[in-house]
């Protein structure tokens, strides 16, 4: 082999790999640097559970890319392997023949990056061709495995991702994104027919595939990134480290028992939380922000939980991921704290982190459609008599009363209108941002359509405009956020969200005396939550359209 050769790129040329261009935001290319983060970080747990051994001067491990795209993972892993077994096998070629026909997989997820990937791995996209710099491979393919899988198709969804058989079922001469990995029921079996019955791998490390069209209404799609985890889990590997997006921590569609049981699981040994996922994928349009984790199979006990966003110092603490009474995960460090003096400042008679029964302001939060009206309804432009308002995407329509079919009760008090989807301005996760659309008050005589949900009843419009001055309140806001997975502001987003005396008006100044918040946590939540201005724009800022699909 020739000995100029290497797998880092020439300090003069720019690493190819940054400047490929995203598939889509469901399938995203690690950049080379991030790449390079996660490798640190797994090679620091390792000289921490071996008495600070090199990871890379093992030539006995295995490592699996399992969802490879353009194969930046495994470059990056035999980058360093080759420095690091340098002792161990001083001859390049026989050093790097080791590394990638013994040491080195991965599958790949569309014909398209599993060439891509040989081409960064082997420096050829065939794995034995005359410029490939391993020898020893009999295969095209070399370890990075690509086979066309078809989806099964059960009544128009698949049976193992759930897609849309509309959506993929698109012939032979397109990719069906029916991803190996994941299209199996027993991964072990899988495995083994890929690459051998002996094989175990020590370390599963990639950025899976994000979700898939679920053939529902618009660009509706559901979240399959859960599978991988699920199914590399179940292959029981030593290490196992993935990039993930961020909203499993409190929402998601379909996400709940996988919350339940990463919140449950004390093998998580870190997760790097980025609130913007433009922090690590540019140009990128993932709302929620990206995480990734890190599990060790031998390793329990509480979690390293680190928040990064811009130019922020980072927020590191070691806690447990599941809390008492807490059915999401907690994002903020900061703000576990301040949720705690709140709940016990609120009282005991209930676990954890569950505020009393008779405290919670979620009681007061109607249920999705709470008069029965779609979004996409419009009332009459001008009322007759007798007819009711209704506040519904775009303005203001009048329906005569009896056409409401549920939440009649409410018709006739006062109440809180509030947008169901919180507006955003191009990336919702620019900080400070106000969490909620502006809520508004709501005369008797009125309902909503489905762009709003209702909170009240209140017995006069005084104690509905104290209510509002109390939603206005960057802490009550930062409450909501601990609870708020997406742009989506349902009745659970305000789990956290303690009640208050509605005969009078709630400033910030007012809660942070009542529950005892530091000059640290102020500065915090301040930071995090944008102030809100109540001047009423009923056609301009109230919020518009159903939320997001995921």
């Amino acid at each position: 082999m020739n000995q100029q050769v290497s797998f880092k790129p020439r300090g003069r040329n720019p690493d190819v790999l940054t400047c490929i261009a995203n598939l889509s935001n469901d399938e995203v290319f690690t950049p080379p640097e991030f790449a390079s983060r996660i490798l640190d970080r797994l090679a620091q747990a390792w000289a921490e559970d071996h008495g600070g051994a090199d990871l890379w001067a093992d030539p006995t491990l295995c490592f699996l890319d399992p969802f490879t795209k353009s194969g930046v993972f495994l470059r990056e892993i035999t980058n360093r392997l080759v420095k690091g077994l340098e002792e161990k096998m001083p001859d390049l070629q026989t050093r790097v023949n080791h590394i990638l026909t013994r040491q080195v997989f991965g599958i790949g997820i569309t014909r398209l990056t599993s060439l891509l990937a040989r081409r960064s791995l082997y420096c050829s996209k065939q794995a034995n061709g005359p410029h490939a710099v391993a020898e020893g491979f009999n295969t095209e393919a070399g370890n990075i495995w690509f086979e066309r899988v078809e989806h099964t198709w059960v009544k128009g969804k698949c049976t193992f991702c759930g897609a849309s058989q509309g959506a993929l079922d698109r012939g032979e001469d397109m990719e069906t994104h029916a991803y190996a990995f994941i299209h199996t029921q027993d991964i072990k079996t899988r495995m083994a027919e890929l690459f051998g019955d002996e094989m175990q791998f020590d370390v599963i490390i990639g950025n899976p595939p994000y979700q898939l069209s679920d053939g529902g209404y618009g660009t509706s799609a559901a979240p399959i990134y859960q599978m991988f985890v699920e199914q590399a889990k179940q292959l029981e590997p030593r290490y196992l480290s993935m990039i993930i997006p961020a909203r499993w921590f409190a929402g998601g569609k379909g996400l709940d028992e996988f919350r339940e049981s990463m919140l449950a699981d004390d093998r998580l040994r870190s997760i790097d939380d980025y609130l913007s996922a433009s922090d690590v994928f540019p140009g990128v349009g993932l709302k929620g922000g990206v995480c990734y984790f890190l599990w060790n199979r031998d390793h329990r006990g509480d979690c390293q939980v680190s928040t990064h966003f811009k130019d922020w110092p980072v927020s590191t603490a070691t806690r447990h991921l599941a809390e008492e009474g807490a059915d999401v995960f907690i994002r903020f460090n900061e703000g576990l704290s301040i949720l705690q003096k709140v709940v016990e400042s609120e009282g005991q008679g209930a676990p954890g982190l569950a505020l009393p029964a008779n405290k919670r302001f979620d009681v007061l939060v109607s249920s999705l459609r709470p008069f029965g009206f779609r979004t996409f309804f419009r009332g009459r432009k001008n009322s007759k008599k007798g007819d009711i308002a209704i506040y519904q995407n775009g303005g203001i329509g009048f329906v005569s009363r009896a056409e409401v079919e549920i939440g009649a009760e409410l018709i006739d008090s006062w109440k809180i209108y509030i947008g169901r989807a919180a507006p955003g301005t191009g990336n919702r996760d620019t900080y400070p941002h106000r969490i909620l659309s502006t809520p508004f008050v709501g005369e008797p005589g009125s309902i909503c359509s489905e762009t709003y949900l209702c909170i009240g009843p209140f017995e006069s419009k005084e104690q509905a405009e104290n209510a509002l001055s109390y939603l206005t309140c960057r802490l009550t806001r930062l409450l909501i956020l601990l609870h708020k997975p997406s742009q989506d502001t349902t009745r659970k987003v305000y789990t956290f969200v303690p009640k208050q005396d509605w005969s009078r008006p709630w400033t910030d100044v007012d809660l942070y005396s009542k529950y005892g918040i530091s000059s640290e946590e102020i500065d915090f939540i301040e930071k995090v939550v944008r102030p809100m201005d109540l001047t009423p724009d009923l056609l301009g800022d109230l919020a518009v359209g159903d939320a997001d699909g995921e």
